[in-house]
């Protein structure tokens, strides 16, 4: 119907018949292209237009070939819908489905998905080969977080004049923090020199599924023990607040 119409309004602009046709193909693939006649959403009830479809019961049962006239008329019985699940068999696959319910269950789950899909993500923790012990520390602890949720973690030892001289120091460093984190991570690339730096990446045990998973359970057991016990946040906020009002008190 498409192209026909076309070709009529391009032989009333007086158009040879071979630019008739290369005009309504031309503008049929233009709109096929822009989703102008194909939809996403697969046919129902009386959008369906075929003699006879394979129809499927509400509970997944096979009914058989049967007339759309037919299977529209049981889907009136039951209240339901006819959906087309199955375009391109011969003849089509319908189901009998509350249809509204569906698409809200498969817009659910795939909120779901997109909620515990994971994407992986390098940190990057920067150090000095004479680093301070203090200062180590908070750095390993950085490393530690970024480990529990899942992240890989990119080490970078930077060296400045003439440390560059003296590669082992940052090599001997990168393997004590590597040992230091055992436990949670693993070397997935070992030190190497890239100009004036020193590179190793490490990578967690846990997957950061798991580590998204761990979270979420730690979040709702707090918000059950706070719903559970509502005066204990509060008291433990009061006391921390008395114990900073008594401190210039007691200097």
């Amino acid at each position: 119907m498409i192209v026909r119409g076309i070709f009529v309004a391009s032989a009333r602009l007086g158009l040879t018949r071979e630019h008739r046709r290369y005009a309504a193909v031309r503008q049929t693939a233009v709109w096929c292209y822009r989703g102008g006649s194909i939809s996403a959403e697969p046919r129902i009830n009386d959008r369906i237009r075929v003699p006879e479809v394979r129809l499927v019961g509400p509970s997944g049962e096979q009914v058989g070939i049967v007339p759309l006239a037919k299977a529209l008329e049981l889907a009136q019985e039951y209240d339901l819908d006819l959906v087309e699940v199955a375009a391109n068999a011969r003849p089509p696959v319908c189901k009998l489905m509350d249809y509204g319910k569906f698409k809200y269950e498969s817009a659910m789950k795939a909120r779901e998905a997109r909620k515990n899909q994971a994407h992986t993500v390098i940190k990057e923790m920067k150090l000095r080969p004479k680093i301070d012990p203090h200062d180590y520390d908070t750095k390993k602890g950085h490393v530690v977080r970024f480990l529990k949720q899942g992240d890989k973690v990119k080490i970078t030892i930077m060296f400045r004049g003439r440390e560059q001289s003296r590669p082992e120091l940052g090599y001997r460093l990168l393997q004590r923090l590597a040992e230091d984190v055992a436990d949670l991570g693993f070397v997935e690339s070992n030190p190497k020199q890239d100009g004036r730096n020193m590179i190793m990446v490490l990578g967690p045990h846990k997957k950061k599924t798991e580590a998204m998973a761990e979270a979420r359970q730690a979040q709702e057991a707090r918000k059950a023990d706070a719903k559970a016990n509502p005066g204990k946040s509060q008291n433990a906020a009061e006391s921390d607040a008395a114990v900073a009002a008594e401190e210039p008190a007691e200097a």
